[in-house]
Formats: C-alpha cells, structure tokens, sequence
C-alpha cells in the first residue's frame, strides 16, 4: 500500500485526458500570434481563470511555474528583492520548520543581498506563537512567509490571524500551500495571503506543474528573464498541456475536498490511536487536532526511521521519513529539531500520508507497524 502521497500523487485521469489535445494535435505555442498558437492561449487562459477560482484570486495574479520549489523561490526570491530595489527593505520573516525552498531562498538572500532573516519560535507542535510573530515585525520587514501545513508533521498554522499582523503593518504575507491544497481551503482573502504556492503533483497533477499567485499590488522581481511569458513575471514558454491538467486536478479536487477531508480524518485519527496503543515506544509529532486530513507521523524511539522504512516496505507498506526532497539524508530532520525532539530520536521519525480515495480503516497497516517496530526493537 502506498502511504505516501505528501510526496507525491498518481496523475488523475481526467487531468491525463485534459492536457493529451494540448501535447498532441493542438501543440502551438500560446505565445504565437497564429490560429494554432491562439488556440493554445486560450487555452491557458481558461486554465488561469480555473486556477484564479479556486484560489479566490484574479487570473491575472496566476503565475505558472515548473512546481512548488519554483514557486517558493520566485515568491520569497522576488518578493524580496523587489521590496530591496524600491524602498531598500532587507528584512524577511519566516519559520523555522518551512519546507527547503523556502528556507535555502531565505538563506541565499541573507548571504548575497545582506537580507536580514527572522526564524520565529515555535511550540512542541510546531505552531507559530502568534505574539512572537508580532513582535518579530520591522518597519524594514518585507515580507513574512509562514507554511500553511507542514510537510513533514501535517501541522496546520492560523494563516489567517498571522496574516493579519503583517496585514495591519503593510507587509506582503505568502503561505506555501503545497501541502495543504485538496485538504484545506485556498481562498486567498479568506486567509489574507497576498501570495500562495501549490504543485500539481500534490493533487492528481503531473510532475513539473505549480502555481504562484501573487496579487497585483504586490511587486515582484522576476528570477527568469527572456521573452517576458507571464505577464513578465516568469520567462519560457508556458507548459500549456500541464497548466490545463493542473487546474483540473486542483478544481476535482477542491470539489472534493470537504467530504475527503472529513473522511480522512477519522480514518487518521483510528489509524494513530491503533499505533499509539500498540507500539510502547510510538509517539506522535506534531499538533494532534490542527493537522492535515491526511497525515500521522511518528518517532519510535530506540529504533531507525530507516530500518522501519525497509521492514515496512517488505511487508508491502511504502511510507516516508519526512520531506522527499531530503530523502537519503543522514541529518535529522530540521522540522522535528525545531520542536525540540532530540536529534537521536528525530531520526527515528516515519510519516503515513493517506490517498483521496481511501475508503477503509488502516487497521492491518497499524498492526504491521506494530510488529515492524518490535521486529526492530532492541530486547
């Protein structure tokens, strides 16, 4: 069974069936001033607005991108830097259990452009103290950039109070909401996002599809320069196949959502009750009522995330050890460190990311991780 869908995700058929015209008989190039290249256009217009719907943006605030990574970067990159060149801001908030791509583009505007970098605190959970964050904010701050649900943990943050501070001061606020989108409602106003990154293979997309929406107001430095595609935001000719696939997966699976997540939830919590009852040495990480639908991570400790990976994987169950980006690493992983877990017992740490469609308790798979972790488990 495959239990790690934060990872990835199987590309639906209907967005399959969506992009096949876009990469066979209607292949023109949208920035094409011809029949076959306008068809093209329109075409991913329609797939901006759909995009724009959901998010509860405008079209134009639309950026495609090449996934999740690319859309981090070009908003805390960009976002930045523009503040830095019109009115020489140099200060960024952030947290210190975000996702890589935020965190190395943070890190390289602090090394190159002498940005000032925040990491705000955060609790065993891993919520952001939201008085923290206040007090973390500058006349010199440009931008404030905190996950809406983690990657690792599944723990899910109070977008809309912590965007509200930077609101009341002036200051762009962007969520990366990679992980959050076909769990957790997008609408950009609701949460008072300004900016908000997704990837398509997230949510029954291919691989090499994401989204930065960016409102109009905010400026934005582009990071690819070239024949000035997106509103000369992001130069290269657009993937007009996988932004069509992109946002009809993001649309089914918005459809979906409130009676997935409803799903998913109970199953969840069944499945961490099971393991915590039957492994003496389980513990969960994260929050235990603010995380997402469909994610349960544990630490079990006295043994290796890694050998419980492998003993799990031969009894035909695939789960993870936190971020596929940082798969393979022999650091623990900087997500449960900044809750305060041990490095020793951090690296003990697996995750279960659960399928849209699962419809039945995962009973069979807790009791492997029972017997995998007693398997392993020093006597």
């Amino acid at each position: 069974m495959y239990l790690d869908n934060a990872a990835t995700t199987p590309v639906r058929r209907e967005a399959l069936e969506a992009m096949w015209p876009y990469l066979t008989g209607e292949f023109g190039n949208p920035s094409s001033h011809h029949e076959v290249g306008e068809r093209a256009a329109a075409a991913l217009a329609a797939a901006r607005a759909e995009v724009a719907s959901v998010l509860g943006m405008r079209a134009s605030d639309v950026i495609f991108t090449s996934g999740g990574t690319e859309a981090d970067n070009l908003a805390i990159k960009g976002i930045t830097i523009a503040a830095l060149l019109r009115s020489g801001k140099r200060h960024l908030v952030t947290t210190p259990i975000e996702h890589e791509a935020i965190l190395e583009s943070a890190r390289f505007l602090e090394r190159v452009h002498g940005v000032a970098l925040t990491l705000l605190p955060v609790d065993h959970t891993g919520l952001v103290d939201v008085d923290a964050a206040a007090a973390a904010l500058r006349d010199d701050t440009a931008l404030v950039s905190i996950g809406y649900a983690n990657n690792e943990i599944g723990t899910v943050q109070d977008i809309a109070a912590l965007a509200a501070l930077a609101r009341a001061r002036g200051i762009p606020f962007h969520t990366d909401a990679v992980q959050a989108a076909g769990w957790l409602p997008l609408d950009a106003a609701t949460l008072g996002a300004d900016a908000l990154s997704i990837a398509g293979h997230k949510f029954g997309a291919p691989k090499g599809t994401g989204v930065l929406a960016v409102r109009g107001r905010v400026p934005l430095e582009p990071l690819l320069h070239g024949g000035g595609q997106e509103r000369e935001r992001r130069s290269g000719t657009e993937n007009v196949a996988g932004a069509v696939a992109l946002a009809t997966a993001l649309r089914l699976a918005e459809a979906e959502r409130p009676e997935a997540a409803a799903r998913l939830t109970a199953l969840r919590d069944r499945f961490i009750a099971m393991v915590l009852a039957r492994v003496p040495s389980a513990a969960l990480t994260g929050h235990p009522i603010h995380r997402l639908p469909a994610t349960a991570s544990f630490t079990f400790a006295g043994t290796s995330g890694e050998a419980v990976l492998l003993e799990l994987e031969r009894r035909g169950i695939v789960s993870s050890s936190g971020s596929a980006c940082a798969a393979g690493s022999d650091e623990a992983s900087h997500v449960l460190v900044a809750l305060g877990i041990a490095k020793e017992i951090a690296q003990t740490s697996v995750r279960f990311t659960l399928p849209h469609d699962l419809a039945q308790p995962l009973d069979d798979v807790a009791l492997a991780v029972a017997a995998a972790v007693s398997t392993l488990t020093p006597r």
